[in-house]
């Protein structure tokens, strides 16, 4: 299997045109009136004060400059349009795994690429935290046009795992952890992971997080995960620590085991209502990412 450079990654803008991270909706919805807008979480940047006059939305009187005044005044903003988009991306060795046409990681990376892609042609900021579970997380604060995207697609390809190694649990928590006080009101996070190391200190995270933004959780999988080994003898484990394992001997635990991750994870997702979309392996990248932004319930 091959490891996606710089170039493959790059090509993904083709695919990439066409494609919104955004809601659609109807003409009239994107008038502005007193019809709450369904680009939830969208922020608003402070413009001027103006003397109040009738219509004005109470809410926006700045008490202050009236009382200094004498006269009430209004506080007028402006809608901010480049939102924050964030890519976290989980990297850690245990993603070195494929069992169809693509590494984990491969996966990962080509789908982190082309959604880094379709918000920059949107007119999106593209910000990421970056994690291989070895280091501190790399951080690419939000910026606009290639400038933001390029240096990330450069850094996945650095960070991308180029042997097995034991699965890091830690590393999405730190890169979480590290992102949150990055974060404005209204950004659109897209988490990338196999969430191998989803624990209750992680569910906090993401709980405490998820509140003021809009969360995207895209989980890497693989066949092999969830259906166990086939019948006969495998060699299985990392180098230096294989071991024998029968297939048809150990599929019903294989199967409870990923049975209670993948419960987990769903009731996660549902309790803090983030959408959880499932990417395999098996999957061709670009067709099952364009797909999956033509779904209604998916844009942001």
């Amino acid at each position: 299997m091959k490891l996606p450079d710089l170039t493959d990654l790059v090509v993904l803008r083709g695919a990439a045109h066409g494609l919104s991270l955004r809601g659609h909706r109807p003409a009239l919805a994107q008038l502005p009136g007193g019809h709450r807008s369904v680009q939830r979480g969208r922020g608003l940047e402070f413009e001027e004060v103006r003397a109040y006059t009738a219509g004005d939305d109470a809410r926006t009187i700045d008490w202050r400059v009236s009382a200094r005044r004498g006269r009430l005044h209004t506080k007028l903003f402006r809608e901010e349009r480049e939102r924050p988009v964030w890519l976290v991306a989980d990297l850690h060795p245990g993603l070195f795994f494929g069992s169809r046409r693509q590494f984990k990681s491969a996966l990962l990376l080509q789908a982190a690429a082309l959604l880094g892609w379709v918000a920059m042609l949107g007119g999106d900021r593209v910000g990421a935290v970056i994690s291989d579970g070895a280091a501190a997380p790399r951080i690419f604060p939000a910026r606009t046009r290639e400038a933001g995207v390029l240096p990330i697609l450069e850094a996945l390809v650095a960070s991308q795992p180029r042997a097995p190694g034991p699965t890091v649990t830690t590393g999405l928590q730190l890169a979480l952890t590290t992102l949150r006080p990055l974060l404005q009101p209204g950004s659109l996070i897209l988490l990338l992971s196999d969430f191998s190391g989803l624990d209750a200190e992680l569910e906090n995270i993401l709980a405490g997080a998820a509140a003021q933004n809009d969360w995207r959780l895209l989980w890497i999988t693989d066949p092999l995960e969830r259906s166990g080994l086939p019948a006969g003898a495998h060699r299985v484990g990392l180098p230096g620590r294989l071991w024998w394992v029968d297939g048809e001997g150990s599929r019903s635990a294989w199967q409870a085991a990923w049975g209670r991750r993948e419960q987990r994870l769903t009731a996660l997702a549902m309790r803090l209502s983030l959408p959880l979309v499932r990417l395999d392996t098996s999957d061709a990248v670009p067709e099952r990412m364009i797909s999956l932004l033509k779904e209604p319930n998916w844009a942001a």
